[in-house]
């Protein structure tokens, strides 16, 4: 098994100076697709958005809605990470001919819809717990509805390229997901993971979990909530995905750490688009991404989820120039090819 190799983005960001006041951010083997029926669109309503149905016989809990607003801001994250890997929707050496893709979480479809478009020879398959993708999609583009914490229904070595991206407090087993994720793909094909750390900071220190500002506790809330769920918030920390990959057989693992800024602070000007389009994409998102953590898990009442909804809206707290970003990692592993030795 060859060590994973690890390029960091650890370079500091340097912010634009400017004296505004703008805010930063305005049977015993259960199978999945089997098991789901029309139920799945039942969906919860909490607090006027709404969630996936949890009628199904595994344990997937997505703590984000899949209402319109929150798919909207989906999208827009889905620019930010195309962005920040230069315009590409992965990293993973493909081939000219991409084969079979499947697309794990996809959403609202819309980076399978890219790699279809991008890869027409290419059959791709996305699959989430909602039906909220659209129904114009390329021809060679198709959607399923699946509980991928259950047994994967595919059919070994079936695809050339597995895709995930921002799963984190999606699952209790994430080694169940790349050993699936193994299983399903061919040998030498790849499969990818882009997670995101839970966790805003500021190369100044003046956004840190300690010094009690509202964007500054957001990763320390989060990870208090993914840990009562049983569902990590933390992969990004606990190199979950390394770990899972190794355990699983993947060889030639490569990490890219990257830098994402939050806000419009950054002098450079690619920083500062994708800085603009994170912070469009978090306040179209803000509500949704707290609604279901902090009253649900953490208990807290509407009343003061309401008032952290305000500072971090309003920043109050924290000065506009603060040069506050968030980490990703993009890990393409490849699945290691299988050789029979004479008998």
């Amino acid at each position: 098994m060859c060590p994973e190799e690890t390029e960091v983005g650890h370079e500091v960001i340097e912010p634009e100076t400017h004296d505004d006041a703008d805010s930063t951010l305005s049977s015993d083997m259960q199978s999945s697709t089997a098991s789901l029926t029309a139920s799945i669109i039942e969906y919860r309503t909490i607090h006027g958005r709404t969630f996936h149905s949890q009628r199904g016989p595994g344990d997937a809990e997505y703590w984000a809605p899949n209402d319109n607003q929150h798919n909207t801001s989906m999208d827009i994250q889905h620019h930010v990470w195309t962005l920040l890997l230069d315009g590409e929707l992965y990293l993973a050496p493909l081939p000219d001919e991409a084969g079979k893709v499947l697309d794990i979480g996809t959403g609202t479809g819309i980076w399978a819809i890219d790699f279809a478009d991008e890869h027409p020879e290419a059959v791709v398959v996305g699959v989430d717990l909602s039906p909220t993708q659209p129904e114009w999609v390329p021809p060679n583009c198709k959607f399923e509805i699946d509980d991928v914490s259950l047994d994967w229904t595919w059919h070994s070595d079936e695809f050339d390229f597995v895709h995930l991206r921002t799963m984190f407090g999606s699952f209790t087993d994430w080694q169940h997901i790349f050993n699936e994720a193994y299983r399903v793909c061919k040998p030498g094909g790849y499969v990818e993971d882009f997670e995101a750390s839970a966790d805003l900071i500021s190369d100044d220190g003046t956004v840190t979990r300690e010094n009690g500002t509202a964007l500054g506790q957001w990763g320390k809330l989060f990870h208090e909530a993914g840990w009562k769920t049983g569902r990590s918030m933390a992969v990004f920390e606990e190199d979950t995905q390394v770990k899972c990959m190794k355990a699983a057989g993947f060889v030639d693992i490569v990490v890219k750490d990257i830098k994402c800024p939050l806000g419009q602070w950054p002098k450079d000007p690619k920083q500062k688009e994708i800085g603009s389009y994170d912070q469009l994409a978090v306040e179209e998102g803000l509500e949704g991404y707290v609604i279901y953590m902090f009253n649900n898990i953490l208990g807290w009442s509407m009343d003061e989820v309401q008032v952290y909804l305000a500072k971090a809206h309003k920043n109050d707290d924290e000065p506009a120039k603060s040069p506050i970003h968030k980490r990703v990692l993009e890990i393409p592993g490849e699945m290691a090819e299988l050789v029979m030795a004479p008998g």
